[in-house]
């Protein structure tokens, strides 16, 4: 009977220094949050190439997936296990190849997202530096996900430093980092991501109108509320700055799928499902714009297999247009998912 009293004392004070070790971790991280403001602006006024109102230009957009989640890659919020690669060298393999896809397809804007700066997943690799210097071209930066360290799963996903990325050698009026609405509440909040849009303003020669570019990345894995609340917010800055004049281009990761474009069955219950963005979800003087005849982002529950019939994948990336604005061609760039899991749209457009 008294070594059952010792082991259920030990057992006891285990749990105690447990639960004190955990407050005070969770009060570290509070106390630590990354918490933006509204808005903010961002170091980007600077000389470039100028834009005639006649001229045709490209934005292509790309979620790279932190170069981490490649074709040989599963993630454990999908399915899967795995919270990073098993080595560095997967992870530059993947930015080079990455790098390669851009340079293979110019660009006069590039819209990326998840883009790692100094995080444990990628190896604490400067993803943008290194794609600065690759593609030739500058790039401006906000924050969507900061974290000293984030305590999950095991072993755990660490420090994080990642973000939105516009490359572009177009002449920069200014450039913002906007808050979106968040989708958790406090302690979920402390480690998770901080949704924004990265707006980049471009003068248009001898006019008084900008082109106004939305670069973003919705909600992914909330139960819906987030990114209605996003999309709202999205939905309702396009229209202030159409009704200014501008040019409005908003595209990224919508983590949702289109109306009126194709949209893959559900392969198995309980799959991560995108929700939809619908015509009546943006203004009136406003386009969705993607291209359906491949997908544009696979689940990552299992490595690509290489067929749809196989794999969950879904058409989740595109753009927003406003209608002074003539869509010349939109087609997603075909790469098998072998770098990332998704793959790059690319708009090529004129002024009305």
């Amino acid at each position: 009977m008294k070594r059952i009293k010792q082991i259920a004392k030990c057992c006891a004070i285990i749990i105690i220094i447990l639960a004190v070790l955990s407050a005070g971790g969770i009060a570290f991280l509070t106390i630590r949050e990354y918490r933006p403001l509204a808005v903010e602006k961002l170091s980007a006024s600077r000389e470039g190439k100028k834009v005639a109102q006649d001229e045709e230009l490209t934005v292509i957009t790309y979620n790279i997936g932190y170069s981490a989640l490649g074709n040989t890659e599963d993630f454990f919020m999908d399915g899967g296990t795995k919270v990073r690669p098993d080595n560095k060298s997967v992870v530059e393999e993947n930015l080079l190849g990455n790098a390669n896809i851009m340079k293979s397809n110019p660009a006069d804007i590039y819209f990326l997202q998840e883009v790692d700066i100094d995080s444990k997943r990628s190896y604490y690799i400067n993803e943008m530096k290194y794609l600065e210097e690759a593609l030739q071209m500058p790039a401006l930066f906000c924050y969507n996900f900061k974290c000293d360290y984030v305590p999950y799963p095991i072993p755990t996903i660490g420090h994080v430093e990642a973000g939105l990325v516009t490359l572009t050698d177009l002449e920069v009026n200014t450039a913002s980092r906007i808050a979106l609405p968040e989708s958790f509440s406090w302690p979920l909040k402390v480690c998770n991501l901080k949704r924004a849009l990265l707006e980049t303003r471009i003068p248009i020669e001898n006019t008084n109108k900008e082109l106004v570019l939305f670069n973003l990345h919705l909600e992914a894995y909330d139960s819906g509320e987030g990114k209605i609340a996003q999309s709202k917010m999205l939905a309702d800055i396009l229209e202030k700055e159409y009704e200014k004049g501008n040019y409005v281009i908003a595209g990224g990761d919508f983590n949702q799928m289109f109306e009126g474009y194709k949209q893959y069955p559900l392969l198995e219950q309980g799959n991560w499902m995108p929700g939809i963005i619908r015509k009546q979800d943006t203004p009136d003087t406003f386009s969705i714009v993607t291209d359906d005849s491949i997908p544009t982002c696979r689940l990552l529950n299992e490595p690509y297999t290489g067929t749809d019939k196989d794999t969950q994948v879904y058409i989740i990336d595109g753009f927003i247009v406003s209608n002074n604005i003539q869509v010349q061609n939109v087609n997603v760039i075909p790469t098998e998912f072998q770098y990332s899991d998704h793959q790059p749209v690319k708009l090529t457009f004129t002024f009305k």
